[in-house]
């Protein structure tokens, strides 16, 4: 783990699967802010067929890669990998995405706090067709960050809370 990183914690990472549900099987999963890459490698060994992890930071992104050698992730029957790792700012993702036309079954966003991003990358999901019908957006964040009910096509499913932490879930 990268030094100046704040990981999901192992309760709320718990929690945040057990919302998700613990078979992922077929599902594809976008991982804003990466980080460590937790979520989406936890995701891979629930049977998602596909992770895609988004982080800037260049030492986040060599410990992402790290843990995917670290769990001897290979190839599927076909020979397509089960992640990608995408080092850019994650707002240049979800266009880059666009332009590849890929599309997502669930969206975790864990930004940085304190920046006001969980909102703008909120409105930046509602504002760009990267999103499977049903997609669920689970957007990690502080308390002192509200997000609003209701943001264009997204309504919130549920609202659950660990400590400082919320999980605000959209539909």
């Amino acid at each position: 783990m990268p030094n100046g990183i704040r990981p999901t914690q192992s309760i709320a990472r718990e929690a945040l699967f057990d919302i998700l549900g613990q078979d992922l099987e077929g599902i594809t999963l976008l991982d804003l802010f990466a980080g460590s890459g937790a979520i989406g490698l936890e995701a891979i060994s629930r049977g998602a067929v596909k992770a895609t992890m988004v982080e800037k930071d260049p030492k986040c992104v060599e410990v992402i890669n790290e843990n995917i050698a670290l769990l001897s992730i290979g190839p599927d029957a076909s020979g397509a990998f089960p992640y990608e790792v995408v080092q850019t700012d994650a707002f240049a993702a979800v266009k880059l995405f666009v332009r590849q036309e890929k599309k997502f079954d669930i969206i975790f966003v864990d930004p940085p706090y304190g920046l006001g991003l969980a909102k703008k990358a909120l409105k930046t999901l509602g504002g760009y067709d990267i999103l499977q019908p049903n997609c669920t957006v689970i957007i990690q964040h502080e308390k002192r960050e509200i997000l609003p009910e209701k943001q264009g096509k997204f309504l919130t499913f549920r609202q659950k809370k660990y400590g400082s932490t919320f999980f605000s879930i959209y539909k």
